[in-house]
C-alpha cells in the first residue's frame, strides 16, 4: 500500500520533481574532480573534494525503534542527500542494512492474518485471543523483504529522478577473483550511467559469520560495515560514511562517566578505546566499525562515523560531512604537529584557575610586562605585520578598511601600550571583590564576590591589536582565553601571541591564553558548549551573525549591527549639528559606532542649516538615500533609501525626517540596532527624555557615536561593543568579564536552624562592603 500511494504521488507530481529535480542538478559545489586514489584526506576540509562516497545505513538507522519495519521518515531524508550529492556530480553508493526488519513486519502481517482466518473457520466467529507470532528466522525474514526494501528505496529516489540498482553480494564474490572483477565491472558501468548502486549482503542464503575468519590483508564479510569497508576499497571510493545511532566513537561506552566523543581518531590510539556493548539491533558494533574503518583508511579510504538517528541532524548529517563540518568521528592517518583544540581549551581552562587564584599584584604585574614587550620589541612585531601587510596587498583580497586594520606602526603599539598600563591599574580591583555583604544570623555571613567568567573564546578578523588588549583584559578578569585570529594577519598574531605567553609566564600561568591554529572553522569552534564560556566575536557584522547562529549553546556578547542614529532637534546648534555630525559619519565610517542613518526635525528642513548638513556631506563625498518622507519634500531628491535599517560601513548615510522627538525614538526603535544613538539640542527636557526613553546600549546628547569606545569610556580597551540585554551592555571592558557567586561563613549552621520550629532568626544585617585582596577577607 506504501509503495502504491508512493507511486501514485509520483505520477501526480510530475511537473513537481521536474522542478526540485531542477534545482538539485544545479550545482551548489564545484563538482570535485576525480583524484589518484592511494591515500586518504588528511583534514576534514578536504572531504569538499569527495567524488565517490560510500553510505552505510546501519541495521539501527534504516529500522524502527520496535525492530519490526523501516524507519520511514529518517530513511526518506537520507534518500534526499544521497540524490542531492549525486546530482552534483558525485558517484554516490548505499550498503544499506533492513531487509530483515522489512521482512519481519511483512511476515508477521501474514501470519496474524492465517491465525485469524484459521481461528475464524474453527471456532465460528472472529476471535483474536491467544494469537501469537513464532519466532521468525532471519534468513527468511531477509528473503520477505528485500524485494520490498529495493522497492521502497526505487520509490523514494524517483521523487528525485534518479534511478537505482540492486546489488546483493556475499564474502565470495570478494574472495573468487572472477567474481569480485564482475562485481567491481557491474559497480562502473552502473555509477558510469549515473546509477545509484543499493548493495546489501544476501543474507536470505549468506552463512553465520565465523569467528578469527579474516584473512591476513583482508577483511571477512561479516556485517554490513565490513561490506562496506570492503566494497569502499574495491571501488577506490574517496570517502566512506557509516551512520549508526550513536555520535561517533567515544573513548570510552557512550553514557559512561567521562566518556569523550573522539573528533579525530588516528590508528595508533586503538589502545585508548574501551568499547561498550553492540547496538540494539544488527550483529555489528562499534568494535566491528573501527576496525572496517581502519581497514578502509588503510585502503586509501577517508571514514567518518556519525550518528544517523538524531531527528535534528539526519536530515543533513551526510551533506555536513561532506562539507567537512566537525560531525561524529573522523578518522586520519595524519596526527597533526600541535595540540588539538579541546587539549588547548582544557590546558586554558587549568592554567585560567591558577590565573584567578594570582595576587592582584601579580596580574598586574603580567600585564605590565607585556606592555612594555610591546614597546621594547617593536621591530620584531612590525617586520612580522610587514609580511602580513606585504601578502594581503598582493592577494588583493582585503578591502581598504580591513587593509588599514591589519596595519601595525610604532604609535599604534605605543598607544596600545598606554592602555594596557590602565587595565594593570583595573586589574587591583577586580577579582574577588566583595559586592554585598550581609549578616544572616549570629556567626553566619553571605558574601556576593566578583569572579572570573571562565573560558572566552575570541574570534577577530584582520586586527591582530586585538589580540594584546583582549589578552590584557582577560589576564586582569583571571579568565582562561582561546583566540581565533583572521589567516590574513596570522604571522602577527603569532608573534603577539609569544609575548603574551612570554608576560604570563613571569608568574607560571603560560597556557592561559592559547593561539588556536588549528583547521576549525568558526562553526565548529561554536559548538564546544561544555568547554568555552563565553564567545565574543570582533569584526564584520556578517562574522557576528555567524557565530551567534552558530553558538546554540554558548552565550555571545557583542552586536550584529551597528545601525547608530543621530537625531537632530529643532533645538540643536548649527556648529555643534556640522561638528557632530561630520564626526559621526566621517571619523572612521567602517566603524561600528559611525552613523549609519540622519533624522532631521522637520522645522530644519527650510532652514539654512539643511543646506549647510547637505553642504557638509557634498565635500566629505558622503552618499545620501533619502528616506520616503524626506524625498516627498524634496523636488530633486537624492536616490531613494531601499531600506531605513541598512548598516553602510562606508561614506553613505541614509536621511529622514521626523516631526517631535518622541517620533524620532519609536523611528529608532524600529529601525535601529540598540547600538548608539544621539540627539543634538539645546533643550534640556527633550535631551533628558531622549536619554530615558530610548532604549539603546549607548545613548549621547550633543556628543559624537564615535564615544561608543572603550578607550574613550576609560576602560583601558575594550573586547567588543553588546547590544545584549543581560550581562554586559556597551563598551565591555573588565567588569563584562566577570561574574559573582555566593561565599556563605557559618558555624555548624544548619536550614532547620531557620525553619517555623526553628530558634534562630534572620538578622539580614547589610555590612560594610570592602575590597579584600584575593585569598583575603576582609577584617570588617
Amino acid at each position: 500500500m506504501l509503495l502504491r500511494r508512493l507511486t501514485l504521488c509520483s505520477r501526480n507530481h510530475l511537473d513537481y520533481r521536474r522542478r526540485v529535480c531542477g534545482f538539485l542538478t544545479r550545482p551548489l559545489t564545484q563538482v570535485p574532480k576525480g583524484r589518484a586514489h592511494g591515500s586518504s584526506f588528511a583534514h576534514r576540509g578536504e572531504l569538499l573534494q569527495a567524488k565517490r562516497i560510500v553510505v552505510k545505513l546501519g541495521s539501527a538507522v534504516v529500522t524502527r525503534g520496535d525492530e519490526c519495519g523501516l524507519a520511514l521518515g529518517r530513511l526518506a531524508s537520507i534518500v534526499e542527500q544521497v540524490a542531492m550529492l549525486q546530482n552534483q556530480g558525485r558517484e554516490m553508493m548505499i550498503v544499506t542494512s533492513g531487509a530483515v526488519a522489512f521482512g519481519k513486519q511483512r511476515l508477521r502481517h501474514e501470519i496474524l492474518l492465517s491465525q485469524s482466518v484459521r481461528q475464524a473457520l474453527h471456532s465460528g466467529h472472529n476471535q483474536l485471543n491467544d494469537m501469537s507470532v513464532p519466532v521468525l528466522e532471519a534468513r527468511a525474514c531477509a528473503a520477505a523483504g528485500q524485494s520490498g526494501l529495493m522497492a521502497l528505496y526505487e520509490a523514494m529516489f524517483t521523487q528525485y529522478s534518479t534511478c537505482t540498482a540492486q546489488v546483493l553480494v556475499t564474502n565470495l564474490d570478494f574472495h573468487d577473483d572472477q567474481k569480485r572483477q564482475n562485481l567491481n565491472s557491474t559497480l562502473q558501468e552502473l555509477l558510469r550511467m549515473n546509477i545509484v548502486p543499493i548493495i546489501n549482503t544476501n543474507d536470505a542464503v549468506v552463512p553465520p559469520p565465523e569467528p578469527n575468519s579474516d584473512l591476513q590483508g583482508v577483511i571477512s564479510i561479516k556485517d554490513n560495515d565490513s561490506l562496506a569497508a570492503r566494497l569502499a576499497v574495491e571501488m577506490k571510493a574517496d570517502l566512506l560514511i557509516a551512520l549508526s545511532d550513536v555520535e561517533g566513537l567515544y573513548d570510552s561506552p557512550p553514557g559512561t562517566d567521562d566518556a569523550k566523543l573522539l573528533d579525530i581518531f588516528y590508528p595508533g590510539d586503538q589502545h585508548t578505546i574501551t568499547y561498550g556493548t553492540k547496538s540494539r539491533v544488527g550483529i555489528g558494533g562499534m568494535e566491528a566499525k573501527v576496525k572496517a574503518a581502519l581497514w578502509a583508511l588503510q585502503g586509501g579510504t577517508s571514514v567518518v562515523i556519525a550518528n544517523g538517528t538524531h531527528p535534528k541532524v539526519t536530515g543533513h548529517v551526510i551533506t555536513d560531512i561532506v562539507e567537512g563540518k566537525k560531525v561524529g568521528t573522523f578518522f586520519s592517518e595524519i596526527k597533526p604537529a600541535g595540540p588539538t583544540l579541546e587539549h588547548q581549551t582544557q590546558v586554558a581552562r587549568n592554567s585560567g584557575r591558577m590565573l584567578a587564584s594570582l595576587h592582584p599584584d601579580k596580574r598586574s604585574e603580567i600585564i605590565c610586562h607585556l606592555a612594555e614587550l610591546l614597546t621594547e620589541r617593536q621591530e620584531e612585531i612590525l617586520a612580522a605585520n610587514k609580511m602580513d601587510m606585504e601578502l594581503a596587498v598582493n592577494t588583493g583580497l582585503l578591502p581598504a578598511a580591513m587593509l588599514k586594520r591589519l596595519s601595525l606602526s610604532p604609535a599604534k603599539l605605543n598607544s596600545l601600550a598606554l592602555g594596557l598600563h590602565q587595565i594593570a591599574v583595573a586589574a587591583q580591583d577586580s577579582v574577588g571583590r566583595v559586592l554585598r555583604r550581609t549578616r544572616v544570623a549570629h556567626n553566619l555571613e553571605l558574601e556576593q564576590i566578583t569572579v572570573p567568567i571562565g573560558v572566552l573564546l575570541v574570534i577577530f578578523e584582520a586586527r591582530p591589536d586585538c589580540l594584546p588588549q583582549v589578552s590584557a583584559l582577560s589576564i586582569a578578569s583571571g579568565n582562561a582565553l582561546l583566540l581565533k585570529g583572521g589567516k590574513e594577519a596570522a604571522n602577527t598574531n603569532r608573534v603577539l601571541h609569544q609575548l603574551t605567553q612570554e608576560a604570563l609566564s613571569m608568574h607560571r600561568v603560560k597556557e592561559a591564553v592559547q593561539l588556536v591554529s588549528t583547521r576549525e572553522e568558526v562553526e565548529d569552534l561554536c559548538r564546544l558548549d561544555k568547554m568555552i564560556d563565553l564567545i565574543i566575536p570582533r569584526g564584520s557584522s556578517q562574522l557576528v551573525k555567524n557565530i551567534q547562529r552558530a553558538a546554540k549553546g554558548i552565550p555571545v556578547l557583542g552586536h550584529s549591527e551597528g545601525i547608530c542614529h543621530v537625531y537632530v532637534d529643532a533645538e540643536a546648534s548649527v556648529d555643534k549639528v556640522i561638528k557632530i555630525v561630520r564626526d559621526s559619519k566621517c571619523d572612521y565610517p567602517a566603524a561600528c559606532n559611525a552613523m549609519e542613518s540622519l533624522l532631521i526635525h522637520t522645522n530644519i528642513l527650510k532652514t539654512p542649516l539643511f543646506d549647510q548638513i547637505i553642504d557638509m556631506f557634498r565635500t566629505e563625498r558622503v552618499k545620501i538615500h533619502a528616506g520616503p518622507r524626506l524625498a516627498s519634500y524634496l523636488t530633486f531628491s537624492p536616490s531613494e533609501a531601499k531600506s531605513l535599517r541598512a548598516e553602510y560601513g562606508d561614506l553613505e548615510c541614509c536621511m529622514e525626517v521626523v516631526d517631535s522627538m518622541q517620533e524620532a525614538v519609536d523611528h529608532i526603535h524600529k529601525y535601529g540596532s540598540s547600538h548608539t544613538d544621539v540627539i543634538i539640542t539645546e533643550n534640556e527636557d527633550t535631551a533628558e527624555q531622549f536619554l530615558q526613553l530610548l532604549d539603546s546600549a549607548c545613548v549621547f546628547w550633543n556628543a559624537s557615536s564615535r564615544f561608543a569606545d572603550g578607550y574613550r569610556f576609560g576602560l583601558g580597551a575594550e573586547v567588543g561593543i553588546s547590544t545584549a540585554r543581560i550581562h554586559a551592555r556597551g563598551p565591555v571592558g573588565l567588569e563584562g568579564l566577570l561574574t559573582t557567586k555566593w561565599v556563605l561563613r557559618g558555624d555548624g549552621h544548619t536550614a532547620a536552624d531557620f525553619s517555623e520550629q526553628g530558634t534562630m532568626k534572620y538578622l539580614h544585617e547589610k555590612l560594610h562592603v570592602g575590597k579584600p585582596l584575593a585569598g583575603q577577607r576582609d577584617s570588617n
